[in-house]
């Protein structure tokens, strides 16, 4: 009776000591496909700015790329932007943006975009930089309300886990990469 004490007492301990080292951490993965089929479920949006000044409209969903560059997702976007009535200019944007996992929500959304590129033929020089802005708000109010990947409660096993033991997450090419831990 002694030694099975002993044993479940150093049994405990080792799992103690294994949880708080990482040792029972396990990663799981979503692919870039898994992200952009959400994403593509998405849809549009279309935001207006200083009274109908400005009228910027996602006209597909973003394309999503991750770990271009290291750490990060790429996102691709063409849209139609409508200075002061005028008719709508195609333009094309490349950004990029962060992840976070929203615990309540069990899911996945992009995190703080940024227009980076802004190509468009139809946008004068010095419209640019208004442009730019209100497109990195566009799909900052995009990212913040449409996930890019939720966690199901009927989905795979180790999704259902993730629901309970996600701890961190980071973005690899081609995948998002989840720790789960159960400490």
């Amino acid at each position: 009776m002694k030694l099975k004490s002993l044993l479940a007492a150093f049994a405990l301990l080792v799992s103690a000591t294994a949880g708080s080292a990482g040792l029972l951490d396990k990663e799981i993965y979503f692919s870039e496909a898994d992200l952009q089929a959400q994403v593509d479920k998405n849809g549009t949006l279309q935001k207006s700015y200083g009274n109908g000044m400005l009228v910027v409209s996602l006209i597909e969903p973003p394309k999503i790329h991750l770990g271009e560059p290291e750490g990060k997702a790429a996102v691709a976007a063409r849209l139609k932007i409508s200075v002061l009535g005028q008719p709508p200019v195609p333009v094309d944007v490349l950004g990029t943006s962060g992840l976070r996992y929203d615990d309540n929500a069990k899911a996945f959304f992009l995190e703080n975009p940024v227009a980076e590129s802004v190509q468009t033929v139809g946008l004068r020089p010095e419209a640019e930089p208004m442009a730019r802005q209100a497109i990195t708000q566009m799909m900052t109010a995009y990212f913040r309300s449409k996930p890019v990947y939720v966690l199901r409660e009927d989905g795979s096993l180790q999704e259902r886990a993730a629901r309970w033991l996600l701890r961190s997450i980071r973005i690899e090419p081609g995948r998002v990469t989840a720790v789960l831990s159960p400490a």
